[in-house]
């Protein structure tokens, strides 16, 4: 009861939603390209991660320097089922799609120099 209290936590903050609309949109991102796009100072956005990170909805791998977040690979189905219900609501939202727009656009520009681009599938 307590880890899904501590989901739902995690999701009152507009600052963890639009971050969590990045990683899922990115499938991995870097603190720094979160700056970029959100124009929050790093330790807003670390602090924000950590809060996300902890609730059991991103993990992070450490790549030279910088550390990379994705998406929790949660297991419950219950747990899936917000998943679906967050990318329909970040897809039905302006807000979140100005948040994608930008982010399309850093990732055009190039990304972090520590994350080498993923090869475009065809």
């Amino acid at each position: 009861m307590k880890e899904l209290a501590q989901v739902f936590k995690a999701l009152s903050d507009e600052a963890r939603l639009r971050i969590l609309n990045l990683i899922m949109t990115a499938g991995e991102i870097c603190v720094c390209d979160i700056q970029r796009v959100l124009g929050y100072c790093q330790p807003k956005v670390s602090r924000h991660l950590a809060y996300l990170k902890n609730s059991g909805l991103v993990e992070d791998r450490r790549e030279g320097l910088w550390i990379i977040y994705t998406l929790a690979k949660l297991d419950q189905e219950s747990f899936s089922l917000l998943k679906e219900y967050l990318q329909t609501a970040f897809a039905q939202h302006p807000h979140f799609e100005k948040d994608r727009t930008a982010l399309n656009k850093a990732i055009a520009g190039g990304k972090c120099v520590s994350i080498p681009m993923p090869q475009k599938v065809q």
